[in-house]
């Protein structure tokens, strides 16, 4: 891998996991970096799952001389989506305001 197939996958990662806080309804306490990684992570994993299951479409989408296949990137959407929900509930169950919410008095 050169510099650019790097570079590259941030970039991807980055846009998979802002298009997953996008559709997922709701606020998530969650920052840019975590949001960046979950989504190199999702496209890691999505790509795995739809060459496991043989999961491809015929429609594809062509960037900068890459061909990305339709069904991989909903594929890796989807993961985005679960992997930033779950995140995102993590940061609720173990912010420091949580106890707020409970009035001892």
């Amino acid at each position: 891998m050169q510099l650019h197939d790097y570079v590259a996958a941030i970039v991807f990662g980055a846009v998979i996991g802002i298009v997953a806080r996008i559709l997922l309804p709701g606020r998530q306490p969650i920052g840019l970096i975590l949001t960046v990684l979950i989504g190199m992570g999702a496209a890691v994993a999505g790509t795995w799952a739809a060459d496991r299951w043989d999961l491809h479409s015929d429609k594809h989408l062509t960037v900068g001389g890459q061909t990305y296949d339709w069904l991989v990137i909903a594929v890796q959407v989807g993961i985005a989506i679960v992997g930033v929900g779950i995140a995102a509930l993590l940061a609720r169950a173990f912010s420091a305001d949580s106890g707020d919410r409970y009035d001892y008095r």
